[in-house]
């Protein structure tokens, strides 16, 4: 046995309990990283969770938003409070909020609502916009958001205003005026807040403004002298529909464009993304408050003064703009649209343009009547309502999933 302990030695080679035992060392040494790498590493490789919606990102969080943006409902409201108070104590101020008009449109109004659209247009990419036109997938929602905004919602506003106001005409035909202006400036600021597709919006907006020129004049006149068993002879000017929509869509579009194209060929995309962006961005928000203050001081007093007519009115509007926009929401959710496109077209399709039905209001009947009463109460109603819309809809998306 002692010769073989001598091969013992060349057995020694069959190292088998040295090599076992320095893996085994190994096991203990390297394995102590390698095991915490190992715990780590299929963390790392499993797949990651399914991205959430965008209204219930992380970064949109309330803890992760701005002031301003946290507490919008607050300010909202304490303007809305303000203005009425202003309106009613404070002697004269409608008067003198209507006394400069730009295009018929009270020049507070005017400077509020160039204001509030413009930063928001300015994030708009316009340099590859073509490309959104290639996809067949947007020429399909195009023409959804066609027959909603044009032939849906103008129709429902109709029915509303005779199942309501059967028997207050005036009142009646400010609403119908409210249901025919498709909205071409707030409806960038709602869309905003509730995590639309910002480029997408600004392309309904543009062939809303467009067919807005075109179709408003002979729609509402259908609806007002024509389906009417006691027609008003009313006329509605093409150039008072384009006008407005050439200011109000025209000069910050066109004022956002410049600049976009201006900075991104002096600076860099990063300078204009990074610093300038985050810069003008309050202002649109800014913009709003200011907008919402001058309208009820403007019509504090009358809103107060006329009250029962108010009620009357609010209540089709809060039924038109709650069913629209959920309507709009469930169709696009069963036709599979991403979320970021259902809520631009729910939004769009709720929203209307104010500044253009009150112009036509007030040229067309005059100041004082009830339908420029209709038509100025359309968005003291549909700022609160559409605020909570976008509350709502992220709420709604976030507990239920939405991409």
């Amino acid at each position: 046995m002692s010769t073989t302990n001598p091969n013992p030695t060349p057995y020694q080679p069959p190292d088998t309990t040295t090599t076992t035992e320095k893996p085994s060392n190994n096991i203990n040494t390297t394995p102590l990283t390698n095991q915490s790498t190992d715990h780590d590493d299929p963390e790392k490789q499993s797949p990651p969770p399914p991205p959430l919606p965008p209204c219930a990102e992380p970064k949109n969080t309330f803890q992760s938003l701005s002031f301003l943006d946290r507490f919008l409902a607050v300010w909202i409201f304490l303007a809305m409070l303000i203005g009425v108070l202003l309106g009613n104590f404070v002697d004269d101020v409608g008067p003198a909020l209507h006394k400069g008009t730009f295009f018929d449109v009270s020049v507070p109004i005017a400077v509020g609502l160039l204001v509030m659209m413009y930063p928001i247009l300015c994030k708009v990419k316009y340099e590859s916009l073509h490309k959104v036109f290639r996809e067949r997938e947007i020429w399909v929602q195009l023409g959804f958001s066609i027959v909603v905004n044009w032939v849906v919602a103008p129709l429902f506003m109709l029915a509303l205003s005779w199942a309501f106001l059967p028997d207050e005409e005036g009142l009646r035909q400010g609403l119908i005026l409210v249901g025919v202006a498709r909205c071409i400036a707030m409806v960038l600021i709602w869309n905003n807040l509730a995590n639309g597709n910002g480029d997408y919006c600004a392309i309904l907006v543009a062939v809303n403004s467009l067919l807005q020129i075109i179709l408003f004049a002979p729609l509402a006149l259908l609806f007002i002298r024509v389906i009417s068993p006691n027609p008003t002879a009313i006329t509605i000017s093409y150039s008072t529909v384009a006008t407005s929509v050439g200011i109000f869509l025209g000069i910050p579009l066109g004022a956002a464009i410049l600049t976009r194209f201006t900075l991104l060929f002096l600076f860099s995309p990063e300078f204009y993304n990074r610093k300038f962006i985050p810069i003008i961005a309050p202002w649109s928000l800014i913009g709003l408050l200011y907008t919402i203050l001058v309208l009820f001081a403007s019509q504090g007093k009358q809103v107060v003064h006329q009250i029962v007519s108010v009620v009357r009115v609010s209540a089709p509007l809060i039924v038109y703009f709650t069913v629209i926009f959920f309507a709009t929401l469930l169709v696009c959710r069963r036709l599979g649209y991403k979320y970021e496109y259902g809520v631009t077209q729910s939004f769009t399709a709720a929203s209307n343009n104010f500044e253009l039905a009150i112009a036509v209001a007030v040229a067309a009947f005059g100041a004082d009547s009830d339908q420029a009463l209709a038509a100025t109460v359309g968005p003291l109603i549909e700022v609160p309502v559409l605020l909570g819309l976008v509350y709502g809809v992220r709420w709604l998306v976030k507990r239920r999933g939405w991409e």
